[in-house]
């Protein structure tokens, strides 16, 4: 069974940071390109950050862009995003995704953050 399981999430000031983390297991990692994807209430899916599933290219949203940082630890299974100067507009529940030719294939469970003073 394939699991994702995103932690590292919780209540931050603006300006904080955060890392979240996606563990996987059951599936041959080093083989998926790994996605975040943030939803907000009341708000649809926002793609947020991708990496390759060798780790040597990386893709950010406009919004992001050095704010945040995606990389991942293949002999760990897991993939990380560093939050960065976060803002109000970043509280969202964040989930990872793991895609072979640009689909998603295996979704965590998402993780919480809330960014307020």
């Amino acid at each position: 069974e394939v699991q994702l399981v995103e932690s590292g999430g919780g209540l931050v000031q603006p300006g904080g940071s955060l890392t979240l983390s996606c563990a996987a297991s059951g599936l041959t990692f080093g083989n998926y390109a790994m996605s975040w994807v943030r939803q907000a209430p009341r708000k649809g899916p926002e793609w947020v950050a991708m990496i390759s599933s060798s780790g040597r290219s990386t893709y950010y949203v406009d919004f992001v862009k050095g704010r945040f940082a995606i990389s991942r630890d293949n002999a760990k299974n897991t993939v990380y995003l560093q939050m960065n100067s976060l803002k109000p507009e970043d509280t969202a529940s964040y989930y990872c995704n793991g895609q072979r030719g640009g689909t998603p294939e295996f979704w965590g469970q998402g993780t919480q953050v809330n960014v307020s003073s």
